[in-house]
């Protein structure tokens, strides 16, 4: 039985509608297209089965296998919706009011059966932010933050909770997927001075000393939760906002490792700068890490957070698995210029490049195969419109929008897991379309000083970029460990400057300007000698590219200026040996 073509629906000023993907790309007719301009909210269910959206006005639910109306709810207020983990429940919130009959503010968060349309129960939910309730992977618990409280209810009967987790003041809580026994994770922060600590409880003890791991960590504004799809192994990533050092712009991130089995660790990075990106492979044995200034670096890690593999750095700050988790795209959006990479993870090899200048957001479809890129508003205005992708790099299909509308999001039909197999990666590129943006263009010529302006003069452009790469015997050295091989790199490079040059019987000998020898003898003074043997260096590296020059190499910018000032260390020298 052939596979089914995954869906793409969109979301803008003209309103709802649906496409087929590849290859058709034909607009599902039996759709009931919705041109309302004020749709603010749209989402498949997790197994695919229904499309619920938001028109200002009312809830539409519809069935995906026929793509019928099944329920219309009245709730013009909505602005948030969530399906529960196997789509018998759609949850919704809207803001809640103090009345005179409704002190402690009107019902907001309400849970709808799917199918019908149906209330079950409202709740009181006065933030918005982890408004959403959690259900496990088979819904018979079902959790809700409720102040600083989390409750849990069991086989969705939501008149009374059956337990409580108050021990401690909880700002976020994660169920992890899976079904029984089921394993809750809640951040609980710290007071003034104090440590925040991450715990995990086996359900249902929760008491503190019933935990099964605990992570503390300080500097923390923020977490955000990270579960592996068996939902065995986690990642705490903690954030402040403002890095009180002024060393990053986005705050200081830190990475922290937890597991089922008791099992706790920092995931130590070996390049400074805020995190970009986190995500688990779907084969649940391995993370990817996009982190550090730009040029960031991307690493794979695994269960023990030991890096297996680097993949070297470039402008990216994203990450994305396929559904199968065999292919990983690594992408640079927002500020940066939209390259993206895609690589075979298996073999850790790359598969191609391409371009996605303006990109707001990147969904892998359920086929594993193909990707979509899109330019939404109210990020950017301009050029709005979507793109589809093949894994070889090659476009296949684009959708503008004309300056009048408005993209605001794109998304992909969701699927049972295993709908589509997963197919041998081929790295010859499928055939695809050509646009003017894609057309090649002139190659830009990189900046020059004025100065050399007109001289032909090489140099090499991002230095700083490193080529991809497998860990030696140290696979994640710490902090520490980096500064002192910097350090013994140092002292090596300055060892062999000292002494490749001429040193007999305690003379130094440096080459001047007129190519003449000038013989220096060292001093009694161990500080004067050090600052001679400084300086002799310096003309000795200067006498080496003077000596290529000659030759007809051409030289950089920063080595022709050493080679002006050779006169001047000639003097330092002589001073310094009176």
């Amino acid at each position: 039985m052939a596979s089914p073509i995954p869906c793409v629906a969109v979301r803008g000023s003209t309103g709802i509608n649906l496409a087929q993907g590849p290859p058709s790309y034909e607009p599902v007719k039996t759709f009931p297209r919705d041109d309302s301009k004020t749709c603010k909210a749209m989402l498949f269910s997790p197994d695919g089965r229904y499309f619920a959206w938001i028109n200002g006005a009312i809830i539409k639910i519809i069935l995906c296998e026929n793509w019928k109306l099944v329920a219309e709810i009245a709730r013009p207020k909505v602005c948030a919706i969530q399906f529960s983990t196997l789509s018998t429940y759609l949850a919704t919130w809207e803001p809640s009011f103090v009345t005179q009959t409704s002190p402690q503010g009107t019902e907001n968060l309400h849970i709808w059966k799917s199918e019908n349309g149906e209330l079950v129960h409202s709740f009181v939910q006065k933030k918005q932010v982890n408004w959403e309730p959690q259900w496990s992977s088979d819904e018979k618990l079902c959790g809700l933050l409720n102040g600083t409280n989390v409750l849990l209810y069991e086989n969705n009967n939501f008149d009374k909770y059956v337990y409580k987790i108050s021990g401690a003041k909880v700002a976020k809580f994660s169920i992890a997927p899976g079904n029984a026994p089921y394993h809750i994770l809640c951040y609980m922060p710290g007071k003034p001075g104090q440590p925040s600590l991450g715990r995990l409880f086996k359900y249902p003890k929760f008491e503190i000393g019933d935990a099964l791991a605990s992570k503390s960590f300080f500097q923390a504004d923020r977490i955000d939760i990270y579960w592996n799809r068996r939902g065995t192994n986690a990642l705490l990533m903690t954030s402040i906002e403002v890095d009180k050092s002024g060393a990053s712009y986005y705050g200081k991130q830190t990475l922290h490792y937890i597991s089922t089995k008791g099992d706790t660790a920092i995931v130590t990075l070996s390049k400074e700068g805020p995190i970009h990106a986190v995500e688990w492979s779907p084969a649940n044995n391995e993370f990817c890490v996009v982190y550090g200034f730009m040029p960031a670096k991307a690493t794979l890690f695994n269960l023990k957070c030991e890096a297996v593999f680097e993949f070297g750095t470039l402008h990216r700050n994203c990450v994305y698995y396929n559904p199968h988790g065999n292919i990983l795209l690594l992408a640079g959006f927002g500020n940066l210029r939209g390259g993206i990479e895609l690589w075979d993870v298996a073999n850790r090899k790359l598969i191609a490049k391409t371009d996605a200048p303006d990109t707001t957001m990147l969904q892998w479809s359920p086929d594993g195969e193909h990707f979509v890129t899109a330019t939404t508003a109210p990020r950017l205005r301009m050029g709005n419109g979507f793109k589809i992708w093949h894994y070889t790099g090659s476009l296949v299909y684009q959708r503008p929008w004309n300056n009048q509308e408005e993209l605001w999001e794109v998304i992909w039909q969701s699927f049972p897991p295993n709908t589509f197999p997963q197919k041998p990666i081929s790295y010859k590129a499928v055939e695809g379309i050509v646009t003017n943006s894609s057309q090649s263009q002139a190659p830009k010529e990189a900046y020059r000083p004025p100065s050399a302006r007109g001289q032909n003069i090489t140099f090499k452009l991002h230095d700083d970029i490193e080529p991809p790469s497998k860990p030696g015997a140290e696979p994640n050295p710490s902090k520490a460990a980096l500064k002192m091989k910097k350090n013994r790199e140092a002292k090596k490079a300055k060892k062999e400057l000292e002494f490749s040059g001429s040193a007999i019987n305690g003379q130094v000998t440096s080459t001047s300007s007129t190519s003449t020898s000038v013989k220096m003898e060292l001093t009694d003074d161990p500080e004067k000698n050090k600052k001679i043997k400084k300086v002799k260096s310096k003309l000795e590296q200067i006498s080496k590219l003077k000596e290529q020059l000659k030759a007809g190499k051409q030289l950089e910018i920063n080595q022709l200026d050493k080679i002006k000032k050779e006169d001047e260390l000639l003097k330092e020298l002589e001073e310094l040996t009176l």
